[in-house]
């Protein structure tokens, strides 16, 4: 073939072939070369951001974990509770309440059970008679009723309760935290204490009372028992209340207790609703929760800015292979998504590794507590979503300068 002007006309220059479309498994397994083969690099940059998501994950599991015992133990308890206390008059002393209150209460309509304890003043609490007079141990006494343990939603750890011969004669039984202060882990024949001045013989220790945490420390007599040994002038000081396990039944006698308990001074009467005290502790723990939320968020930027800084790196060291897949036919796009595929990676190795070490923390603090394991979808999922946020947000910018380079460019300045 020749042209107009006789001369023989060039052949066509060859067609480029089509870039080939990476695959997504082809990507991940080009994204992973630089990986294996900086592998203590990438292990160390992975760190940040497995603290950051186990910090993350744990924080919710435990928080989740702990609400789930709690709120299992008030449905266990019930939330028809409701305890009557002293208040205050209006010079700011303690309020007393009447002897008759718990009698009076007992009339109401919808009240199903009442129990009563007196705080025994000016009174001390000793292993021994040996002890040190000043070492009390924040220990006080406190008269019962002999129906409290089962209103107020404990019982015994060991041992045996008052009754009705034990509450006149100088017999005791141990709060939990009382039992575990003196240094009693059991109860054995002709155990004593010194109360007051002269022994009291132990027949039991209660389990730890979630309704009714002052009683945990305390030391527990008869009414009869304290007016006769301990001077107890007999005026409950805490009335325990049990309703209908109705909300209805629980509003109408929190609205009349008062009135019922003191009819002179009800002004002079604290209600309370236990069940709403352990709801509030729950979400005063959240807040706290948040705080250690934000050191796993601190955790996760040092980790993202670990990724960034080890792809910069990563670039300037592999431009002779940039250079070489550029002047293979590798496309500008392929060479972007191959090192963002790869700073996404890393990012998500070091979450599935957080998340890891989150949930066994989680495990081990549950199981430890006697809690159930209790993980949030959200607190994984979140963790593992994030990790591939902050790899991408991390590796976007070394990814462009590598797509950037010219082979020519790579290939000169390796």
């Amino acid at each position: 073939m020749t042209t107009t002007s006789g001369h023989p006309a060039a052949p066509p220059s060859p067609a480029l072939p089509p870039a080939v479309r990476l695959r997504p498994s082809d990507l991940a397994a080009l994204a992973s070369v630089g990986l294996r083969t900086r592998k203590l690099r990438a292990a160390l940059s992975a760190l940040g951001i497995a603290i950051g998501v186990a910090a993350i994950v744990a924080v919710l599991g435990l928080a989740a974990s702990s609400q789930a015992a709690l709120l299992a133990e008030i449905s266990r308890l019930g939330t028809n509770l409701l305890t009557v206390a002293n208040g205050q008059t209006f010079s700011g002393a303690t309020a007393e309440l009447p002897a008759a209150a718990p009698g009076m209460i007992t009339r109401l309509a919808g009240v199903t059970a009442v129990q009563d304890t007196g705080t025994v003043g000016n009174v001390s609490v000793y292993k021994s008679p040996y002890i040190p007079a000043i070492e009390t141990n924040g220990l006080g006494v406190d008269a019962v009723t002999l129906g409290l343990p089962a209103v107020v939603g404990t019982g015994l750890a060991q041992g045996r309760f008052l009754d009705a011969a034990t509450a006149r004669e100088p017999v005791a039984v141990l709060g939990a935290a009382t039992a575990r202060l003196m240094g009693i882990d059991r109860i054995g024949p002709g155990m004593r204490i010194w109360v007051g001045g002269q022994w009291f013989y132990v027949t039991g220790i209660l389990r730890p009372a979630a309704y009714a945490p002052e009683i945990d420390s305390a030391v527990l007599v008869g009414f009869p028992a304290a007016q006769r040994y301990l001077h107890f002038d007999g005026h409950p000081s805490r009335i325990y209340v049990r309703t209908a396990d109705t909300r209805a039944a629980v509003i109408a006698v929190d609205g009349l207790l008062g009135a019922q308990a003191n009819p002179e001074n009800p002004g002079q009467v604290s209600v309370s609703r236990p069940s709403d005290a352990l709801t509030a502790r729950a979400e005063a723990q959240g807040a706290l929760d948040t705080l250690f939320l934000g050191l796993g968020a601190v955790a996760l930027l040092v980790g993202a800015i670990g990724v960034a800084n080890i792809m910069v790196i990563s670039v300037l060291e592999r431009r002779s292979e940039i250079g070489l897949r550029r002047a293979l036919g590798a496309t500008r796009g392929q060479i972007r998504a191959q090192f963002l595929a790869e700073a996404i990676l890393l990012s998500l190795a070091g979450g599935a590794a957080g998340v890891a070490i989150g949930a066994a923390a989680t495990a081990a603090y549950a199981r430890a507590h006697g809690e159930a394991v209790l993980i949030p979808p959200p607190a994984w999922a979140g963790g593992l979503t994030a990790a591939v946020v902050i790899g991408a947000l991390a590796g976007l910018l070394p990814a462009i300068r590598a797509a950037r380079l010219s082979p020519t460019q790579a290939l000169l300045s390796a």
